[in-house]
């Protein structure tokens, strides 16, 4: 009985309030299972399968979409515009960019670590020989994943007999610590390109290309920077950015090649970000571009990303040449972007370009040698 006169009806149910409250875990569960109907079971037992077979095949595609929520874009560069001409003089040419004019040129170092591209470091050299001094170059018997490898110019070398006046070329053993994040052995190799520099004998004010082979400064680029007076310590170099070959540009930020006005004890090579400014349209990024499939699958297992090879049939020849023709990602990813929009904009294949005017003219002078870096050429070589 209750004040009032009322009495309660309602009943309780002591048993069942002690299993789920104060009863075992295994009595606990149970009394939540009983709790849920089987539709609401079944649901749960094939979604939670699906989820986790989803994560485990797209997780990587979810973790960059939703990059824009975790990671802020880097700071801006201070973009310089670049002017040029070829009936343009040099005076004119520094005049418009704000700088003077030497008396002579400064001297050129175009510094290199080799892996395995061959074909890249030709045109590179090509374009690139009127106006170098010392070409510099080191190479291991090792990538940078630990990886056993030749050492593939030592091989190829009398393919380069027209800079080898020129040449400072050293070798380097590989530390082959299995395991160890890729990009600590490419640091090491890179620190041990500013012993063979030295080596080679560069001097304070010298310039110095700092760049990987595929990604190949134009020549009146470094024409101009080697004229002109005034210009910044340190300038990094925009290029264009292909995949593949010439014929898929995805755009233009490539800017991790830099070109430095040497000082002794302060200059270190590099491949990171080391200035505010970049100046523009300054040459070519050709990521990828390799004659035979099998050079395809070595750098995927080599170099400082391997782990984007989340599964083995990523190194399928026949997937590879495929993903080549259709100018897709080989490793099935997103594109690595700070906002949304830029992301959306890129998602599915690179559209293929049509135009191969301003490329690196040895490359259009040795067409049929190079066929498969032109447009409409996708179709590679097993190697």
């Amino acid at each position: 009985m209750v004040p009032n006169g009322y009495s309660s009806s309602k009943k309780t149910d002591d048993i069942s309030d002690d299993v789920c409250g104060q009863g075992s875990r295994a009595a606990r569960l149970s009394c939540i299972l009983r709790g849920l109907d089987c539709r609401t079971f079944l649901l749960l037992l094939v979604a939670v399968p699906i989820g986790i077979v989803f994560i485990h095949f797209h997780g990587q595609k979810v973790t960059y979409f939703l990059r824009p929520l975790w990671e802020s874009p880097p700071k801006p560069f201070i973009h310089v515009p670049h002017y040029y001409h070829p009936n343009v003089s040099m005076e004119t040419l520094c005049k418009l960019h704000g700088w003077g004019i030497r008396e002579y040129p400064r001297r050129v170092f175009d510094a290199v670590l080799f892996n395995n591209e061959v074909d890249m470091l030709t045109i590179r050299w090509k374009e690139l020989d009127p106006y170098i001094t010392q070409f510099v170059l080191l190479e291991s018997n090792s990538t940078f994943t630990a990886l056993p490898k030749p050492h593939y110019f030592a091989v190829n070398r009398d393919q380069f007999n027209f800079v080898e006046p020129r040449l400072t070329y050293g070798t380097i053993g590989g530390r082959f610590r299995k395991g160890e994040n890729p990009f600590v052995e490419e640091a090491y190799q890179r620190l041990a390109l500013d012993q063979l520099l030295k080596i080679a004998g560069i001097q304070n004010d010298d310039l110095l290309i700092m760049s990987d082979v595929d990604e190949i400064p134009s020549g009146h680029t470094i024409d101009l920077l080697r004229w002109c007076d005034n210009t910044p310590p340190v300038l990094h170099l925009q290029f264009r950015n292909y995949l593949y070959s010439f014929e898929f540009q995805q755009d233009q930020k490539s800017w991790r090649a830099s070109v430095h006005r040497y000082q002794t004890g302060k200059t270190r090579y590099a491949h990171y970000r080391q200035t505010d400014y970049l100046l523009a349209d300054s040459g070519w990024h050709c990521s990828f571009c390799f004659r035979y499939i099998s050079e395809f699958v070595f750098k995927m297992k080599a170099y400082s990303h391997k782990d984007r090879v989340r599964f083995s049939h990523y190194l399928d020849p026949k997937r590879i040449q495929d993903i080549i023709c259709r100018g897709a990602d080989l490793y099935d990813m997103l594109p690595e972007e700070y906002t949304f929009r830029e992301i959306i904009g890129k998602l599915g294949p690179i559209p293929p370009a049509y135009s191969a005017v301003h490329l690196p003219s040895y490359l259009l002078n040795n067409a049929d040698k190079y066929k498969y870096l032109l447009p409409g050429n996708c179709k590679r070589e097993s190697g």
